[in-house]
C-alpha cells in the first residue's frame, strides 16, 4: 500500500498568507494525504478560510484541525507530532506551498517505495524555490541540499529547508521540538533526526526534486539576526566552537567576496 503522507500547517493569524497553502494541498494528485491544521485560536478569518477548505476539499483527502492555546509555533509543531497518523510528516505552514500537483507522487515515487528499492527511509529531501508574497518564483535557495545527506551537513547551516524534510513519523515522535529555541528549532530538529537515522543506519533519500516553493518573508527571515544567534549556538553544540567559530569566519569571508 502506498504511504499515508502526514502536511501538518501551524497557524495564527494566517489569513493573508494561508489560501496558497491550502490551495497547494488540495490540488495534489496523491491519493493518501492527511492535512493536519493546528491552530493557535486565531482571532482573525483564519478558522473560516480552514472552515471552507474543509468542506471543498474533505472527499480529497483526510483533513483534522486542531484549535487550542499553543506556547509557540515549536510547541504547535511538537502537537502535530503527537497527533499525525501518517507514515511520514512534513511541516508545510502558512505562505508556503507544495511545488507542484505531483510533489507528493513524485516524493514517493522517488523513494523508490512502491518499487521495494528503499525500506521505509527514514528521511525523504529535496530541494525548495523562494517565491513572494504572490507566488511569484524569486529565486533558489542559496543553501542547496547535499547529494548525500549525512550528520556533518549542516556544519555549512541549513542545506535542506524544513519544509522540503520529509521524516518517518514514528522517528519523528522521538526527537521533539526543542522548546528553548523560538526561532531556529527546526535546524536542531533536522540535525537530531539525521544523527538518529545515521546511527541505526536507516536509509536518507534524497529525491533529486524541487519539493517547495518557500515564502521568502517567513518567521525565520524576520527574526534573523536572533535565529542567526540561535543557529550559532546549536551548532556549537552539535559541531563545537573551535570547527564553528572557523565556519562563521569563512560565512564572513565568502559574503564579503560575492559583494
Amino acid at each position: 500500500m502506498k504511504p499515508l503522507i502526514t502536511i501538518a500547517t501551524v497557524t495564527y493569524n494566517a489569513e493573508t498568507t494561508l489560501e496558497r497553502t491550502l490551495q497547494s494541498v488540495a490540488a495534489q494528485d496523491y491519493p493518501r494525504i492527511e492535512h493536519l491544521i493546528i491552530d493557535g485560536c486565531s482571532t482573525d478569518h483564519t478558522l473560516s478560510l480552514v472552515q471552507r477548505y474543509v468542506e471543498e476539499n474533505r472527499a480529497r483527502h483526510s483533513i483534522r484541525l486542531v484549535c487550542e492555546p499553543d506556547e509557540g509555533l515549536y510547541d504547535a509543531m511538537n502537537k502535530a507530532l503527537s497527533a499525525a497518523t501518517g507514515d511520514y510528516i512534513v511541516f508545510l505552514n502558512a505562505g508556503d506551498s507544495l511545488h507542484s500537483p505531483d510533489t507528493i507522487s513524485a516524493l514517493v515515487q522517488a523513494s523508490q517505495w512502491i518499487k521495494g528499492g528503499h525500506r521505509n527511509p527514514a528521511i525523504l529531501y529535496g530541494d525548495t524555490h523562494l517565491v513572494d508574497e504572490s507566488g511569484r518564483f524569486l529565486r533558489r535557495r542559496r543553501l542547496t541540499p547535499p547529494e548525500q545527506l549525512t550528520p556533518d551537513s549542516f556544519r555549512d547551516g541549513m542545506l535542506v529547508c524544513h519544509q522540503s524534510f520529509y521524516v518517518r513519523t514514528d522517528l519523528a515522535r522521538q526527537e521533539p521540538y526543542d522548546l528553548r529555541y523560538r526561532f531556529s528549532g527546526d535546524f536542531d530538529w533536522c540535525i537530531r533526526l539525521i544523527r538518529l537515522a545515521s546511527r541505526r543506519r536507516i536509509k536518507i533519500v534524497n529525491t533529486h526534486l524541487v519539493l517547495t516553493d518557500y515564502l521568502s518573508e517567513g518567521m525565520t527571515t524576520r527574526n534573523h539576526r536572533a535565529s542567526l544567534g540561535e543557529r550559532f549556538r546549536i551548532m556549537t553544540h552539535y559541531y563545537g566552537w573551535p570547527s564553528t567559530v572557523l565556519r562563521h569566519l569563512w560565512f564572513v569571508v565568502r559574503a564579503v567576496v560575492k559583494r
